[in-house]
Parts: structure tokens; C-alpha cells; sequence
């Protein structure tokens, strides 16, 4: 426990796929998929699947979809990964097939024509199936990436393990933003020179560079940790059956666990709302705001940017004050972020609202983990119950994904999605109150 070595091979994995989250997730591919997919004259309605969708709809329905994925696959791959004792080796599955199908949007793109470009509907269902594609192996493997944390840290280092993570995380996705930016901005230096060129090839390129990043950094971490739990007996046992049951034996425990299972309640709500934030601030930005990739790309490095910082400095308040109730006031913050979106107008703004959003993203996300690890009881199934947490988090992220499309293909505005994202936030809030009260009653 404890291992330097294992810890920094630990952290470079968040390193190594964190670059997904910003390139795909945040920054260059919802951009790209808004302009390549963007039809003012018929009200940004793309087909697919014999289905007419609003452009940035369909691209929140994928991702919710995708999300449904991970939820039903998570306990079954727990189950393998318990009943087999190598969840290493489905860790390197997911991280495989994850970076392929990332860098397989290469080929998510318009086609040259005389009168301009236009989008075929083979070129939407690729980009639209491999980035499900990815964001499943992203998913995934994180199931397996967060149970190696109890297994490797003891319980008084976990906070500090857990925002290290995310902070190599930040740095590693920052740098290759930067070399994706490069390419972006200057394309005449790599040989781009047609309009076409310039406008498209750039964010083709960098899709395959995330991909070789994810997998050449993941490869390396994987190759220092441990199998996993090398004690555990291997067995046939059923592992649908088995996965299903494991979390249905792991919820028997919760239930007989007040302060964690409160915690849990409130996890869900605020986790609906965080990642749907992150997940369509980019969309939002170029269609509300109309900002420019410039500007988009500015907002997302701030947010990269001072996340570093704002994941430590979180991390040292919770040793002062308590996880519990520095989780009431970042959730709080995010109620007043979701108020500000509604109303913001100006790039200015944008770019305010996005600091703040930073600030608290990572160290929230960083202090869910570690505050689920220290709650959970001492048990050898770590990774059953990481993967109830991570099927936890997955429904709640279905939930506001497909809440924030619905709302926006409903009232016909990404800035009334935004403002129901808040009730999510709310309730988080509540139940956390709740959770506070209860861990007081449980140690008085």
C-alpha cells in the first residue's frame, strides 16, 4: 500500500485518457460536430436513424445513450473482473477499443462539393456511432481505473491520491490541447492549404492524436499495475447473473449504512447535473453565444487551467472542514453557475462563468471519489463497489443528458436546459444536508 511507483502508474492513466474528456468531450469534437452538422435554413435538424433531431439533441441522446451502455455492461464487467482476478486485462480491453474508435472520427466528416460541402448520413452514423464507441471504452475502464484506488492507497491518503490523479489528468490533457490547438490555428505549417483543408482536416487530426495519446500513456500505466485482486478464486460462475447480484448484494450493504447511503442519494442528483455542464458547455457556448472556436478554446483552457489548483485547494478545505460539508458548498456554487448560464450574453461572461466552473469541477469530482472510498466498509470487493458508484453516476449522467436535450428540442433553447440543470444541483444539495445530519447523529 502505499507504493510510490504504483501511485504515479496509477495517475498516468488519468494522464493518458483524461486527453479524451477535454479534446472529444469539451473542446474541438463538440465544436466540430455543431459546425459540420449545423443546417440554419431547416432548423439544425439532422436524420438519424429515419429520425429528424436538432444537431446538438442528437449529439446529447448518443452520449445518454452511450451512458445506458455503461450502466447495464459496468456490473457485468465487475463480476469478470472479480470472479477472474485480472481486471487489468479489461481495463487494457476498454482502454483499447476506447482510443481506436476515438481515433476512427477521422472519418466523421463532410464531403467536398461543388456548391460547398455537405454531410451524407454514412458520415453522421460514423461519427455518431464511434464516438458512442469511445465514450463507452472511456467509461468502462474507469470502472476498473477507480477500484484500483482502495486497493493501492490506505484510507488517510485517498483524498490526496484521488486530486493527484485528477491534477496529472489536467496537465497531460492541457499539453496535448495545446499540440491539437497548434494544428487547429496554424494548418498552413503541417501542409493544409486549401479552405477546405484548413477548416476540416485539423480536428480530423486531432481525434487520431488522442487516440495514440489514450493508448501509448494508458499502455504505460497498465504495465506497472498490479493484475488486481490476485488473491481471488477464480470461478465459472454465471457473470451476468453474477455482476447483477454483486450489486444487488452491495445496495443489501448500503442500505444498512445511513451516511453512505444519503451520500449516494446526493451523488446521483448534483453527478446529473456536473457532467451534463461539462458535456455541453461547448455546444452551448457556440449556440447561444455564438462564439467562435477561438473563444470556446480560450474558455476550455481556463477551465483546464485553474481546475489544478481548484482540485488541491478543495481537497486541503475538506481536511479542515470535512467532506461532507465542503460538498454542500460546492454544490451550492454550482445552483448560483446554472442561474448565471441562463443569463449570460457575452464572451466576457462566458469566460468568468467558466473559471468558476473549473475551479470547483475538478475538486468536487476529485472529493466524490475519495469521500465514497472513505465511506464504504471494509471489504474486499472493492471493484463491486466502485462499480455501484459508477452505475450510479452513469444513470444520473442518462438522466441529464437526456433532460438537457429533451428540454432544449422541447422550449427550443439550450439556456432553459441549463436552468433545469439547477434542480438537479438543488436536490444534490438537500440530500447532502441530509447525509451531514446523519454522519452527526452516527458518531455523537
Amino acid at each position: 500500500m502505499n507504493s510510490k511507483k504504483l501511485i504515479n502508474a496509477w495517475c498516468l492513466y488519468d494522464w493518458a485518457n483524461s486527453a479524451y474528456n477535454l479534446v472529444i468531450t469539451s473542446t474541438i469534437f463538440p465544436a466540430y460536430f455543431e459546425a459540420v452538422t449545423r443546417h440554419p435554413e431547416n432548423g439544425n435538424t439532422v436524420r438519424f436513424l429515419g429520425r429528424d433531431f436538432v444537431n446538438t439533441a442528437l449529439y446529447n441522446y448518443a452520449l445518454g445513450t452511450a451512458f445506458i451502455v455503461v450502466a447495464i455492461i459496468s456490473p457485468i464487467l465487475t463480476a469478470i473482473a472479480d470472479t477472474r482476478g485480472n481486471k487489468k486485462n479489461f481495463m487494457r480491453f476498454f482502454c483499447t477499443v476506447g482510443s481506436i474508435a476515438c481515433a476512427a472520427l477521422y472519418f466523421f466528416t463532410p464531403t467536398e462539393t461543388v456548391n460547398g460541402v455537405t454531410l451524407s448520413s454514412r458520415a453522421l452514423h460514423i461519427g455518431v456511432i464511434f464516438m458512442v464507441i469511445s465514450c463507452i471504452g472511456f467509461w468502462a475502464s474507469l470502472v476498473f481505473y477507480n477500484s484500483y484506488l482502495p486497493d493501492l492507497v490506505t484510507e488517510d491518503h485517498r483524498d490526496r491520491v484521488s486530486a493527484r490523479g485528477y491534477t496529472w489528468g489536467y496537465i497531460g490533457s492541457v499539453i496535448l490541447q495545446v499540440i491539437c490547438f497548434i494544428i487547429v490555428f496554424l494548418p498552413e505549417m503541417f501542409g493544409l492549404n486549401t479552405e477546405f483543408e484548413k477548416n476540416y482536416m485539423p480536428h480530423r487530426i486531432s481525434f487520431v492524436l488522442v487516440g495514440i495519446w489514450w493508448l501509448g500513456f494508458g499502455y504505460i500505466s497498465l504495465n506497472i499495475l498490479p493484475r488486481g485482486n490476485i488473491n481471488t478464486v477464480r470461478t465459472q460462475k454465471n457473470v451476468i447473473k453474477t455482476g447483477f447480484l454483486e450489486l444487488k448484494k452491495v445496495w443489501s450493504q448500503v442500505k444498512h449504512l445511513p451516511v453512505l447511503k444519503r451520500f449516494l442519494y446526493s451523488f446521483f442528483w448534483y453527478s446529473a447535473g456536473i457532467q451534463t455542464v461539462f458535456l455541453a458547455a461547448t455546444q452551448f457556448g457556440a449556440k447561444e453565444l455564438h462564439l467562435s472556436m477561438t473563444q470556446l478554446i480560450i474558455t476550455i483552457m481556463i477551465i483546464q487551467l485553474v481546475a489544478i489548483p481548484g482540485a488541491i485547494l478543495i481537497s486541503r478545505i475538506s481536511e479542515k472542514t470535512g467532506n461532507i460539508k465542503t460538498l454542500i458548498g460546492v454544490v451550492i456554487i454550482w445552483v448560483a453557475l446554472c442561474i448565471g448560464g441562463y443569463f449570460i450574453q457575452t464572451a466576457t461572461q462566458f469566460y468568468i462563468l467558466g473559471a468558476i466552473v473549473g475551479l470547483v469541477m475538478g475538486g468536487l469530482q476529485s472529493l466524490s471519489r475519495s469521500t465514497y472510498a472513505n465511506l464504504m466498509p471494509e471489504t474486499k470487493d472493492t471493484a463491486s463497489f466502485f462499480s455501484f458508484f459508477d452505475v450510479t453516476e452513469k444513470i444520473a449522467l442518462v438522466l441529464g443528458m437526456f433532460s438537457f436535450a429533451y428540454v432544449e428540442e422541447l422550449t427550443g433553447s439550450m439556456r432553459n436546459s441549463v436552468l433545469a440543470l439547477m434542480f438537479f444541483f438543488f436536490l444534490g444539495v438537500i440530500f447532502l444536508g441530509w447525509t451531514l445530519r446523519t454522519q452527526k447523529k452516527s458518531t455523537s
